[in-house]
């Protein structure tokens, strides 16, 4: 078993910053690709940023320019740097981590999500 832990959400004004920070613990062989989502009230799930473990980064549009996301393959932690927040950024954010994880004497791969951390952005 593996388990992601989020932290960093918070209030925040408009065009402030905040940087959440996720780390990954238990019978990890390797992380793979590791992300962030977000989940505003009364709308699906989506995706913000994604990061390999070569260091390839990807996100979504409306992010582009204003967050930054980098991860500590050692320390097994990835980090969302949030610059210059919206109102329309306020969401429950989640981590999410492509792991190779030890099973018995094999390993497997499987998705694992954090319980999610509250970024609210006043106007």
């Amino acid at each position: 078993q593996v388990q992601l832990v989020e932290s960093g959400g918070d209030l925040v004004q408009a065009g402030g910053s905040l940087r959440l920070s996720c780390a990954a613990s238990g019978s990890i062989v390797r992380i793979n690709a590791m992300g962030w989502y977000r989940q505003a009230a009364g709308k699906q799930r989506e995706l913000v940023a994604t990061i390999t473990s070569g260091g390839r980064t990807n996100y979504v549009d409306s992010v582009k320019g204003r967050f930054t996301i980098s991860r500590d393959n050692a320390k097994n932690t990835v980090t969302l740097q949030m610059n210059s927040l919206k109102p329309e950024d306020t969401a429950v954010y989640y981590c999410n981590a492509d792991v190779t994880e030890y099973v018995f004497m094999s390993t497997r791969d499987r998705e694992y999500w954090g319980k999610g951390t509250l970024v609210t952005v006043s106007s």
